[in-house]
């Protein structure tokens, strides 16, 4: 059995205890295998190496090439512009203007490699580490109230990895973390 404790928040980011975690106090860091991880893309693809079923990046080269771009272009291009600590400093008075932006920016280029690349899912019809970046962007672009209606690829293939279990059990709205408001 493997004992995993994945940090997301809980108000307990921003704490001594989780900057000695993760060091940029941000979320999410994984306790596993006697270590600590910190950042999505290094968490999934530790996981990738050492559990590899089911597989989260293709055999294919290209088809990996491009799970890895959508992944980057989401965990580094959009997510950290409406990170809570990015908001904070915009101002409580541009926040939304501010988050909306930065995800419709990021949602125009995602949308154009996803006409490309999706089939079922993002790359393909295999659930992949693009797919896990996606969900949880989707559901930041609905908190933010950004409309998806410019971005159909997108909706449609959220749509799809929402009827998965796995989807629907761990999506942000139903973390024990989530404010009141945001749940499910």
């Amino acid at each position: 059995m493997v004992t995993v404790n994945l940090i997301k928040d809980g108000g307990q980011q921003f704490s001594e205890e989780f900057q000695a975690l993760n060091p940029m106090k941000q979320v999410p860091a994984l306790k596993i295998d006697g270590i600590t991880i910190g950042q999505s893309l290094a968490i999934i693809e530790y996981l990738e190496e050492t559990r590899p079923t089911p597989r989260l990046l293709p055999q294919d080269p290209k088809k990996r090439a491009h799970v890895r771009m959508i992944s980057d272009l989401i965990a580094s291009g959009i997510q950290p512009l409406q990170n809570l600590s990015v908001l904070k400093q915009v101002g409580q008075e541009k926040q939304l203007s501010w988050a909306q932006q930065a995800i419709s920016s990021g949602f125009n280029a995602l949308e154009r490699i996803l006409q490309s690349t999706a089939g079922k899912y993002c790359v393909g019809d295999e659930v992949s580490m693009a797919d896990l970046c996606l969900v949880p962007q989707v559901a930041n672009a609905d908190r933010y109230k950004v409309d998806l209606t410019p971005y159909p690829t997108i909706s449609r293939i959220s749509k799809s990895l929402l009827t998965l279990e796995a989807f629907q059990v761990s999506h942000p709205c139903r973390q024990p973390d989530t404010p009141p408001e945001l749940r499910a």
